[in-house]
């Protein structure tokens, strides 16, 4: 071999030594990377509560009898007639808590402590709705000289509708409705991992 070629190789296999040399004491005098765990912890809390939407808790079956009378005045207002209904009328009534509206500056959460606080719209009747099978007309009467309403039974109706929804606010139907959701979203918020849980709700109107 040439003397050339024989420094030539020598040269070239002094290079890789030094560079694995280098290499080796970079990787050992290099701070190691910090590693990055991405941690996943579900559905953000607004997602999984909005889902529930409109979370009806709990529903009151109620029954009322409604006496409606129209009073007229025939014969120029000399003589006195009526046109009455007595109606039996059978209906449930719904609530709940309405959580569509709900934004997030109305939810703090802390993941490390497993802590979130909700703030919620106050319970509300969702609807009353009569049961057709058990309500009907006990009796119509119309007198002799008296015209007989045809709406009278529909005012009937409204009218038994606003007085159920009225008589299940009285009987507790929002008190109700508010542990119940209390109950629901307790239940799904440990499910996501929080124990330390915190509802407020706003208050009932008048």
């Amino acid at each position: 071999m040439p003397r050339w070629l024989f420094f030539l190789v020598l040269f070239i296999a002094l290079l890789g030594a030094l560079g694995g040399g280098f290499a080796i004491a970079r990787a050992l005098t290099e701070p190691p990377k910090e590693r990055i765990v991405e941690v996943r912890v579900g559905a953000p809390v607004l997602e999984s509560v909005r889902e529930l939407s409109r979370l009806e808790t709990v529903s009151f079956h109620m029954e009322r009898v409604v006496e409606l009378k129209d009073e007229q005045r025939p014969a120029f207002g000399l003589l006195k007639a009526e046109d009455a209904i007595l109606l039996v009328a059978a209906a449930d009534v719904s609530a709940g808590v309405d959580l569509k509206s709900l934004k997030a500056e109305d939810i703090e959460v802390d993941r490390e402590a497993r802590r979130v606080k909700l703030k919620l719209p106050a319970p509300s009747i969702f609807g009353v709705s009569l049961d057709e099978e058990h309500t009907y007309v006990h009796s119509r009467t119309t007198d002799l000289l008296a015209k007989r309403k045809l709406d009278l039974e529909g005012q009937a109706r409204r009218l038994a509708v606003e007085d159920l929804e009225e008589a299940a606010k009285k009987a507790g139907i929002l008190k109700r409705a508010q542990s119940g959701a209390e109950r629901t979203l307790e239940s799904l918020l440990k499910s996501l991992g929080y124990e330390q849980i915190e509802i407020e709700f706003a208050p009932v109107r008048p």
